[in-house]
């Protein structure tokens, strides 16, 4: 089944829970937001932090939390390296941030001796549902790769390409973005799509991903300005993947998206041994929850 939408995530049934290690626990959204996950039967909450600050929440807000494995830690280093390990042993399946800098739990994730460092790269994938586009729409790397080489880029698509492959899609269209459809030496995101498309023709890509590029942003996503403009390819006005050149762009396309269109989102970063749930404080509550879905369903197909 391919998901149309996000709220599809959390009404699917489950045969099993997803355990999730959230590393500092003692926040009000996130708490919020992994009780009603159990609830939905999304994951089976691992809580890692203050219990005395995590208890207190829980009473003040009326969570029950009172079935969940509790951890008391309140240094946040220790915090992270607590779920890390959880996770690299096999006692949880993904990891959350909670009240923690990311840049802390990311130390913990690329630990050399007992971290979760695979030969892939980290990067952010986010889900968009967009009311005006007739599915979902995969956007990388808008949250951690600065200006990713040519090789980075490789494994940021396939890292997107396995969130979309969870969430049911059979063949996964990528566009790499750029400001023109024309290779130009002068601008070099228009350069690296072109190599990247070179790379897909050769056969370096999976089967199942469709590379275009350089491409505008319009053409990826309206099939009427591709007709206008006289474009002919099968990822025009269809695409699944937005890859962005930089983070610049990736940010503001996301932000857009959430403040001017209204979408709603999901985000995960991939490329570890396993799904890590890093959101935002501005996220609200349901972006919080879909992404937990997500990275429960990514981890279900990694296991």
């Amino acid at each position: 089944m391919e998901f149309r939408n996000l709220e599809k995530l959390l009404e699917i049934k489950r045969e099993e829970y997803m355990k999730l290690a959230v590393v500092a626990c003692h926040d009000e959204e996130v708490l919020d937001a992994v009780v009603e996950s159990y609830k939905l039967g999304i994951s089976e909450p691992i809580l890692i932090g203050d219990r005395e600050k995590t208890i207190s929440i829980s009473k003040e807000k009326n969570l029950d939390i009172g079935s969940f494995e509790i951890i008391d830690e309140k240094d946040l280093d220790k915090a992270a390296e607590i779920g890390v390990k959880m996770v690299r042993n096999g006692e949880a399946n993904f990891i959350m941030k909670g009240l923690v800098d990311t840049s802390i739990l990311l130390k913990a994730v690329l630990n050399k001796e007992w971290g979760l460092r695979t030969d892939s790269l980290l990067s952010h994938v986010m889900v968009y549902e967009v009311p005006n586009y007739h599915k979902l729409i995969y956007l990388t790397d808008g949250g951690m790769n600065l200006e990713p080489s040519i090789e980075d880029k490789v494994k940021i698509i396939k890292n997107a390409a396995e969130v979309a492959r969870a969430m049911g899609n059979k063949s996964i269209k990528v566009a790499c973005l750029a400001a023109k459809e024309k290779v130009n030496s002068k601008m070099k995101a228009t350069v690296d799509a072109g190599e990247l498309k070179s790379k897909y023709e050769n056969g370096e890509f999976e089967k199942d991903i469709i590379i275009e590029g350089p491409m505008a942003l319009d053409l990826a996503i309206s099939s009427e300005a591709a007709k206008i403009k006289g474009y002919k390819s099968e990822v025009a006005g269809d695409a699944d993947i937005l890859l962005v050149p930089n983070i610049e762009m990736g940010n503001g396309i996301g932000k857009s998206i959430t403040y001017f269109a209204g979408g709603k989102s999901a985000g995960i970063v991939m490329g570890a041994k396993a799904p890590i749930v890093l959101v935002s404080r501005a996220d609200d509550h349901m972006a919080k929850l879909y992404s937990i879905a997500l990275g429960s369903i990514s981890a279900k197909k990694q296991n």
